[in-house]
């Protein structure tokens, strides 16, 4: 038997935790000498979202998946991923990470960290939420602290748009939004319900200013010990469980977003916000991240999702 520990780090609903199950599952018929153990959120066990990232590279777990966002320090083409306001269109940018673009962000992904990147998992367009106002402009964002990713650019766009960014662990993002500790935090509507926020969030803003990207992921010599039967399996399991996903994360904005119109969430639609104010204010952000791009790079992911 071979062991694979799969890890996540969300709840039983989650997007990317079903994901992981439609893995495990035909990962379990292609090839049954394969023994998995699930470690589906790793918070509940008391580690953090940052013990899986790392222990995804050590050996601790095997396969897994992380936002894109914590490896762009590491891996600076993934910071193609963080220009703020580049997607509106999702079906659009996974097709652009089917095509050259992945393959460019694979490649530098794999020279650069201890893991195989398996598939580009759909994190859904990130919105902004707050529980004191709705937020149209740029003024409606001064005074708000929100928490967002450990991801500098996350921050300097959000500190661009006019608010106060601060960086918590998703095991204590509830906590920090229950509490009040943070005003505003911005996510996909999936984790915004999922989570429970939109208890204490009632106010909805579809900036969609960042389409987040979940990397499925396998430990690079964990991989490369199995057997070409084996990894095979892996590759094709991996490669299904992406499109079962997408297909999760897409179908999910409609029925949060039910959710919130029946339990009365004021929702402010992207046409209603001045999204020409915000792309405005952080245009020094997108030259700094571009700076860091090869043009082709960004060229190539461009001309599918533009």
């Amino acid at each position: 038997m071979m062991k694979a520990r799969i890890g996540g780090y969300q709840g039983p609903h989650s997007v990317h935790t079903r994901g992981m199950k439609a893995l495990s599952s035909m990962l379990l018929e292609l090839d049954t000498r394969f023994d998995v153990e699930e470690h589906l959120d790793v918070t509940r066990e008391g580690m953090a979202a940052r013990d899986l990232f790392e222990g995804l590279e050590t050996g601790a777990f095997d396969i897994g998946y992380l936002a894109s966002g914590y490896m762009t320090e590491r891996v600076p083409e993934l910071g193609l991923m963080d220009i703020p306001f580049l997607v509106s269109d999702r079906r659009k940018a996974c097709a652009a990470l089917d095509s050259e673009a992945g393959d460019i962000l694979c490649s530098a992904f794999e020279r650069k960290t201890g893991m195989k990147l398996l598939g580009f998992w759909d994190n859904g367009l990130r919105h902004i939420t707050n529980r004191k106002r709705p937020v149209r402009c740029a003024a409606d964002c001064e005074g708000l602290v929100i928490r967002t990713l450990d991801n500098r650019f996350y921050q300097e766009t959000l500190r661009s748009m006019g608010f106060t960014p601060v960086v918590t662990d998703v095991k204590d993002l509830v906590t920090a939004v229950e509490t009040g500790k943070v005003d505003a935090q911005e996510n996909p509507l999936t984790n915004l319900v999922r989570f429970g926020m939109h208890r204490f969030h009632h106010h909805v803003s579809e900036t969609g200013h960042i389409f987040g990207v979940a990397l499925c992921v396998v430990n690079a010599q964990y991989f490369a010990a199995l057997d070409e039967t084996a990894r095979d399996a892996l590759v094709a399991s991996a490669r299904y469980a992406t499109l079962i996903q997408r297909e999760i994360a897409e179908r999910e904005d409609q029925e949060t977003r039910a959710i919130l119109q029946r339990e009365r969430i004021e929702i402010v639609p992207r046409e209603n916000i001045d999204i020409a104010e915000f792309l405005r204010l952080t245009a020094k952000v997108r030259t700094r991240i571009t700076s860091r791009l090869s043009p082709n790079l960004v060229e190539v992911f461009a001309e599918v999702v533009i």
